[in-house]
C-alpha cells in the first residue's frame, strides 16, 4: 500500500485508474454466504439453478460490489474518506470462473455545502466489467476529501 496525500484541489475530473483481474471462486461465494446469512438458492444449489434460465449459481451482488471497491482501495490517503455509494446497479450476473476488473473514474467534484473551505465532495463512477467485456455492475463511490485551504486555517 502507498500512502498519498491528495486534497479535493488536486482530484481532476476524467481521471481514471483500472485494476488487474480477479477471478471469482466458489470459495469466494460460499464465504460471502457464511458472512452474511444470504444462503439464497441462486447462489448455493447448482443443481436448482442448472434448471433456471442463467444455467449455473450467481454470484452475490454485494460480493461483487465488495471484491470491486476492494479493488481500487490500493491506495491510502489520509485527506480522504469513502462517505457512502450511490446508484448501485447490478447489470449482468458474474458467476464462478468469471474474472472482473474495475475501473474508476473521477465524474463529479463539489464543495462542502456549509464547510467549502475545509471540504469537498468527489465522485468516482466505478464500473465493474467480466471478461468479455460486459459490464456486470456500476456505482458512484462518494468520498468526503479534506480541501488544502483548511491548512491555511489552522
Amino acid at each position: 500500500m502507498i500512502t498519498i496525500d491528495r486534497y479535493y484541489e488536486d482530484f481532476e475530473i476524467g481521471e481514471r485508474r483500472e485494476s488487474v483481474g480477479r477471478t471469482i471462486t466458489e470459495a469466494d461465494i460460499v464465504l460471502h454466504a457464511g458472512q452474511t446469512g444470504d444462503f439464497f438458492p441462486h447462489h448455493m444449489d447448482a443443481e436448482w439453478m442448472a434448471t433456471q434460465p442463467a444455467g449455473q449459481r450467481i454470484a452475490h451482488g454485494t460480493l461483487i460490489l465488495s471484491v470491486a471497491v476492494g479493488m481500487t482501495a490500493g491506495d491510502i490517503n489520509p485527506q480522504a474518506m469513502s462517505y457512502g455509494y450511490d446508484r448501485i446497479r447490478f447489470i449482468k450476473p458474474v458467476f464462478i470462473g468469471d474474472t472482473i476488473r474495475v475501473t474508476a473514474e473521477i465524474s463529479e467534484k463539489a464543495p462542502h455545502p456549509k464547510r467549502p473551505e475545509g471540504y469537498g465532495y468527489v465522485h468516482e463512477l466505478v464500473t465493474v466489467t467480466n471478461q468479455r467485456h460486459e459490464t456486470v455492475l456500476v456505482l458512484t463511490h462518494l468520498y468526503l476529501v479534506n480541501a488544502r485551504s483548511a491548512l491555511s486555517l489552522d
